[in-house]
């Protein structure tokens, strides 16, 4: 390649280039200075991300303390010392159920049933007036099935007695035989509170009594059916046991 001079300390430049341009030179890749706002939003994010994993991390293997229902603990029930524990869980939503690190709310009552061993929620307790229900004690002449216990759920109905005159295998005013009572359904889904059971020689033949809660609107109807002639009698809702 050749080059021409143009006069005394004149540049070289390649021949052939009319134009005289400077020959190009190579980009080079600027380093961040530190107000990059680039590079402030990723360190941001680093931090955030080191924050939630540390969170994570504590929440997942930290325990708190809350109430676990010793036994079944049914509405209308107030609640006392004696029928919960204390027991440290995992739980990220410790804010739902009864603090085990606390006293007791003063007069809470049940309102909803909690089965024996579960954890104790806040919205299963409220105030006795807001309850709504009155325990009836209900007088079995048959033995219930065992599986009748504490928090089962029950229907109500009564068996009304029989016209007067008229019995077991009777007639009717006409001479025919008698149509027998129609029972009717007097309260259903109602919970036990109790269960007295009868021992001894007097079992075979029932004589238990069933406490069930009634809320306050059924009560005119259930005490008249208690009061007056024919029987009532439970009957357990399958699948509800406590």
């Amino acid at each position: 390649m050749t080059a021409t001079l143009t006069g005394p300390g004149a540049a070289v430049r390649p021949a052939g280039d009319p134009a005289g341009l400077p020959a190009p030179q190579a980009l080079r890749l600027r380093r961040p200075g530190r107000r990059d706002p680039r590079l402030l939003v990723g360190l941001a994010l680093v931090v955030v991300s080191v924050l939630l994993g540390s969170w994570a991390v504590r929440a997942a293997g930290g325990t708190v303390p809350v109430l676990v229902a010793r036994t079944a603990l049914v509405p209308g029930h107030v609640l006392a010392d004696g029928d919960v524990t204390v027991a440290e869980v995992r739980l990220l939503d410790a804010a739902r159920y009864l603090p085990g690190d606390r006293p007791l709310p003063e007069g809470a009552t049940v309102v909803r049933t909690v089965g024996a061993g579960e954890l104790v929620p806040v919205a299963a307790l409220a105030a006795a007036a807001d309850l709504g229900l009155r325990p009836v004690s209900v007088p079995l002449a048959a033995t219930p099935p065992d599986d009748l216990v504490v928090g089962s759920l029950v229907d109500l109905w009564q068996v009304p007695e029989p016209p007067a005159g008229t019995g077991t295998g009777g007639t009717g005013a006409l001479g025919g035989a008698a149509a027998p009572p129609t029972p009717r359904r007097l309260a259903e889904a109602l919970t036990v509170a109790e269960v007295d059971r009868t021992t001894g020689a007097l079992a075979a033949a029932g004589g238990t009594t069933v406490h069930v809660l009634v809320p306050t609107d059924l009560l005119p109807d259930v005490l008249a059916a208690l009061a007056g002639g024919g029987t009532v009698d439970v009957v357990l809702v399958p699948g509800a046991a406590g």
